[in-house]
């Protein structure tokens, strides 16, 4: 019986983290998120935005060495899958807007642009289970999530995710 009740914790917490993988929390889609103009938005509106199509996000920040040292591959993904079916979203880390938009410029990333206010550590970062940046999502056509953390090391898992997209 003692073995059950210790259990049974451990199956809730599987199924809840399952699920969150599926589907982004509340948190996640109505934290405030700035756009390059200035304007606020949130996570809800910007995959409203890309209804029917599929998005790779990029959480990142101009100041992160591994961030940097990834360029290549999310300009080689980009290269390979970026069409009309396929967004990219950065949602940056950085402190001061001067240093985001900075950033955007020398790396000349394309594709859509939004700071996220409070950082890593903030209300955004704690609701995706932020944890080591740059971080990857793969975002569905049905606004499924189809990968929900891949880090810089996880090129190939990032670049399947988006072939097997239908």
């Amino acid at each position: 019986m003692k073995k059950l009740f210790y259990l049974l914790p451990l199956i809730l917490l599987c199924i809840s983290c399952s699920n969150a993988q599926n589907k982004f929390s509340d948190q996640a889609l109505s934290s405030k998120l700035i756009s390059v103009d200035g304007n606020s938005t949130n996570l809800q509106s910007i995959l409203k935005k890309h209804k029917g199509k599929a998005i790779v996000i990029e959480v990142w920040a101009s100041w992160c060495s591994d961030c940097v040292k990834n360029m290549p591959n999310i300009k080689k993904l980009q290269s390979t899958h970026i069409n009309n079916d396929t967004d990219f979203v950065f949602l940056s880390c950085d402190k001061t807007t001067e240093a985001w938009t900075k950033g955007i410029e020398k790396h000349e990333l394309k594709g859509d642009h939004y700071l996220i206010p409070d950082g890593m550590k903030g209300v955004f970062g704690k609701s995706i289970n932020l944890d080591w940046i740059p971080r990857y999502i793969i975002v569905d056509k049905k606004g499924n999530i189809a990968l929900y953390k891949a880090i810089e090391t996880d090129y190939d898992k990032v670049n399947d995710a988006i072939k097997n997209i239908k």
